[in-house]
Parts: structure tokens; sequence; C-alpha cells
């Protein structure tokens, strides 16, 4: 954990309906110094709507080389990218080209994300997997953030709904193909 980070814990009972993935999760994550709360957010979202065995978070801000989470077989060799927000379409490109699949859980509207996909051409576009997540849910969840948080995530036909601290929160996920 990077000196003035803040270390958040969560417990998550995960039901995701679409993929059929139904499982207890429990993690850590630390929120770097110059990250916003509705990336943290981002974040644990992707996590669960993109749980796999062997998924972690990696260093995040603190490299500039790395995802915000990921997976990698027992050789070392990455599988899974997974970024938030809106990379650019040269970080799109480098992991396209790194990892078999790229998978970008977008909090930030599809807007910027669709300027930033038609600048270049991205090798292997077709595995890239964009989750479009509604921004108000996430600034919702923001606002409820707590050190130590239980969730329920519910993911089903294009609908989340998410219980944190006893309030319950929904909002729309669509996915979507590059380019956007």
């Amino acid at each position: 954990m990077a000196s003035g980070s803040t270390l958040y814990r969560v417990a998550m009972e995960l039901c995701d309906v679409d993929r059929g993935v139904y499982e207890t999760l429990d993690f850590r994550v630390a929120q770097h110094p110059s990250e916003g709360e509705p990336r943290l957010i981002a974040r644990m979202l992707a996590y669960g709507l993109l749980f796999e065995e062997g998924l972690k978070f990696s260093k995040g801000l603190s490299s500039s080389e790395e995802p915000a989470l990921w997976t990698h077989d027992l050789t070392g060799q990455l599988l899974h990218w997974i970024d938030v927000g809106t990379p650019s379409a040269d970080r799109i490109h480098l992991a396209s080209k790194r990892a078999e699949r790229v998978s970008i859980v977008s909090h930030l509207g599809v807007e910027a994300l669709r300027r930033e996909t038609q600048r270049r051409l991205i090798h292997r576009a077709e595995v890239v997997r964009v989750l479009l997540v509604d921004p108000e849910l996430v600034r919702a969840l923001a606002l409820s953030l707590a050190r130590n948080s239980e969730w329920t995530l519910v993911r089903n036909e294009g609908s989340l709904n998410i219980s944190l601290g006893g309030q319950d929160f929904s909002g729309a996920l669509r996915e979507l193909p590059l380019p956007i």
C-alpha cells in the first residue's frame, strides 16, 4: 500500500444472474491519494462485475503500465486486463496486445470513450469488452462509501441493484463492443 493510501474492506455478496456467477467475496482495496471516490467505486464494481478466479487489484495509479485489475495464469501470463474510466486509445491498443481479454468499466459516460476509441485503430478491438455503468449510480455509491462495508450486488438483464450501508441503489449497465 502506497504512503497516504486509504484502505477499504469490502464484503460483497455477488449475484450475477447474467453470467451465472454467485460468490461471497471479501477483498481489500487501497485508494491512491490522487484517486477520487467515483473511480474507487468503479474499481470495486469492476471487481464484482468481472470477478473470476485469480482476479487482483494492481498497483493502479501508482503504475501507468498496469491496469486497474488483472488476472494471470500460473505461468504469469496476463490473461485479463481490466481498466476503469476512459483509458486512452493507445492504452487500449497496448492492452489488447498484452492480454488475451480486455475489459473497460466506464463510469464517466459514453462520449469521452467514443471520442478516444475513434482516435486510432485498436489492435484486436473485437476482444475489448466495454461495460458502461450509470454515472449517477456511481456518484450515489461514492456518497455512501465507508472504510468497512457490506455490499450485495445483483446484476440481471442489464440492470445493477446494490445494497450498501442499509441503502438500496440501482442503475443501468450496458455492454458495448468497440468501436463505440
